[in-house]
Order: C-alpha cells, then structure tokens, then sequence
C-alpha cells in the first residue's frame, strides 16, 4: 500500500540545467533512485487544486502565516476515467509539513469534493483521512482553480527511508479544463532548462548533504507552484481583492462548526 501520513521538513532549491547535471551526480554517491526511476527516467505528476471562489486559501498561504492547509487532486500521469487517484490534505505547521491523503476512484473524488459528501468506503480508502478530508470540505467552499504538473525524478537515501530528494521539469499549469484525464499539457511555469529541486526530510539532513549543498552554491528558496502559479495570474490580469478580508486557515469555517474553536482544539477532534 502507498505511504498516505507523511510528516516532513521540506527545503526547496532552483537549479539550472548545469547545476542539476553535477549535483545529481555526486547524490548519486549517497542516494539511489526510486524503483519507478530505475526503469524510467522521470514519472509525471499531475495535480488538480482547490480553492475558494475568492482564491482564499492560496492567498492565505502566500501571506505566510505559520499554519496553512490546502486539498489537491493527484495522479500518476493522465488518468483515465476509472483510475484510482489521491486526495490529499496538505499542512504547514511552523515549518512542518503534514501530508494526508487517500487513495479514491477518479469519479469518487470529483464528486467528494463537489458534494462534501464522504463515498462508501472501500478497501482501497484510508478511512480516517476520508473523514478529515470531509470536516476540511465543512470549512471551505471550494471549486477545482488549477491544474498543475510537470516531470519527477526521486532519490532515497541508501541508508534510510528518512531523506528524500525530488527534481521536477518541464512545470506547467492551466486554469482551464480542469479535469485530469483531459491531459497533461499547459503553459509552462518556469523557464526552461531550471529544475525544482525538494529536499524533504523526517529529521534534520545530514552532514554529507550539508555539505553537499554548499559546495555547489545552492541556497534554499521559497518556491510554491501553485503560489507562483497565482503570483503570475494576478500580474496578468485584474485581479482585485480589495477591500476582502483575507482568510486565515483554521478560523474560516462553516457556520454549524462553532466559532470559538482553536486551532490544536479543531485539529483534536480531526485526528482523535
């Protein structure tokens, strides 16, 4: 079964093609690739995101407020109509990435979060994930915004399942046909020739990788595809939120949830 808890620090990094190319190579000395990668050179992800009619959450996010959440849609290339695909929460709690997410059919999921209506569990569900997902839908009204994807290759430590490091290409994105199994293509992103590179981690990184990352020269950015994916919409259009408060995850919620709830008080009944 897929790995569906994952806790995380996640450290992200913009390289050119020339830094990717020696920097891959000396990981190659500590890390090995996934088995996907053993036989293919990359695997494509594409991502169906979330939102509130007035881009909420997102814009929560990018005002980097220490707790954030959002819900995407994930597939393993194009998925045909009857494919089993993810649903996943992510968080960012001071610094903490908490990922969540369950395995659905593709029709199941489109209709879970149109409706906030849980499907009938199956054996392929993780059922408490389901319902952390169904109280997420109380808070949010939320419609498909985004689609995003782009290219991966992974690397695991040799020594421990603790570390692991992604390249993403080829990133692009569209605001229309928001439908996964309507294709991956899109506008891309970044400029060609630069990789995204995540370093992500249950613990601190070691040494070794340290190390690694100075003599190369690479620093860490902040770099969010789904965030510069808005950043580039509100400089190409009109966009104008004046005047609208702006969410703040954990405190804009359905009316029938009572208000006077904290945060740690919400998360102890989601995850009880």
């Amino acid at each position: 079964m897929a790995i569906e808890v994952f806790n995380r620090y996640e450290s992200k990094y913009l390289l050119t093609d020339q830094q990717y190319e020696h920097f891959y190579n000396d990981l190659l000395k500590y890390m090995e690739l996934d088995a996907y990668n053993k036989k293919h050179e990359f695997y494509s992800i594409s991502n169906l995101y979330f939102d509130t009619p007035q881009d909420s959450l997102i814009r929560a996010s990018l005002s980097k407020p220490k707790y954030k959440e959002k819900l995407r849609l994930r597939a393993y290339g194009v998925p045909e109509e009857n494919a089993k695909v993810y649903l996943e929460i992510k968080k960012k709690v001071f610094g903490l990435v908490n990922k969540r997410r369950t395995a659905l059919m593709l029709d199941e999921a489109y209709e879970f979060v149109r409706t906030g209506q849980a499907p009938e569990l199956q054996d392929y569900m993780n059922k408490q994930v389901v319902e952390e997902i169904k109280y997420f839908l109380r808070l949010y009204d939320l419609e498909p915004k985004v689609y995003l994807a782009y290219e991966r290759k992974a690397l695991f430590d040799k020594n421990s399942r603790d570390l692991r490091i992604t390249f993403d290409t080829n990133i692009r994105s569209r605001r229309y046909d928001l439908k996964l199994e309507q294709g991956d293509y899109g506008e891309p992103l970044v400029e060609d020739g630069r990789w995204l590179m995540e370093v992500k981690a249950e613990k601190t990184v070691p040494f070794w990788l340290s190390q690694l990352l100075s003599e190369h020269g690479l620093y860490r950015v902040g770099f969010s595809k789904y965030g510069n994916e808005f950043k580039r919409l509100v400089r190409t259009t009109n966009l104008n939120y004046q005047g609208e408060r702006t969410l703040v995850p954990g405190t804009d919620f359905d009316p029938a949830i009572k208000p006077n709830k904290t945060i740690i008080e919400r998360e102890s009944v989601v995850y009880a």
